[in-house]
């Protein structure tokens, strides 16, 4: 059984969760940090001394965090050969697109353009800094619609742990209050990706408790 520390509204947490739906794991998930606080406890500290979300622990092994240990953690233990190839050279094929997807598109979406859109109160909000955040996404974001329109999938012809990492900030991308690119190919496979049950139900959710007033 997994327990896994952290509030469903956390993009992080999103991808964890939506890891966990796709590899059909049991588990328990603990609301914690934003409203839900929590995480200045010790009890917490014990579990991740950086006090951040998601923490994850698997039976009773050690507590693990950073999503993106975690995530191949469970892709290594619990995925099949398509999810997560065992062969070095298709895997590190995989991880590379899945580091890329973290460090050029999540990382560059989450705080750049959605917190200054939607976790910043209208009055404070900088569309310059917005504007040129969307377009530094964006020159990141068609590199992915050339290569989709090449595969179905990010690391290729099958779903793997690289369409997590990319595939999970999409629905808030596509669904905030911005001026989007044409980019058909990212657009399909994030409709396509709709259509996964465990997207819907892990990562096309509310967040309006993160609007500032």
């Amino acid at each position: 059984m997994l327990t896994i520390w952290g509030r469903k509204t956390s993009s992080n947490v999103q991808a964890l969760m939506w890891c966990v739906g796709e590899l059909r794991l049991p588990y328990r998930r603990h609301d914690a940090g934003h409203r839900f606080g929590g995480l200045d406890t010790d009890a917490f500290a014990a579990l991740n001394p950086n006090r951040t979300i998601p923490v994850l622990r698997d039976g009773d092994n050690p507590p693990l965090w950073e999503t993106g240990a975690i995530l191949r953690y469970l892709a290594a233990r619990y995925g099949d050969d398509q999810f997560w190839p065992r062969d070095p050279l298709r895997r590190a094929e995989t991880d590379k697109w899945a580091e890329w997807a973290k460090l050029n598109v999540a990382m560059a979406f989450t705080v750049p353009v959605f917190w200054r859109v939607v976790r910043t109160t209208p009055a404070d909000r900088d569309p310059a800094a917005i504007r040129a955040a969307i377009d530094a996404l964006e020159t990141k974001l068609t590199i992915a619609d050339t290569r989709l329109g090449l595969h179905p999938y990010l690391a290729g012809d099958t779903f793997t742990l690289a369409d997590i990492q990319l595939g999970h900030v999409l629905y808030r991308y596509y669904n905030i209050d911005i001026d989007r690119a044409p980019l058909p190919n990212l657009a399909r496979y994030h409709q396509n990706l709709t259509d996964r049950p465990t997207y819907r139900e892990h990562v096309m959710l509310s967040y309006d408790e993160l609007k500032a007033d």
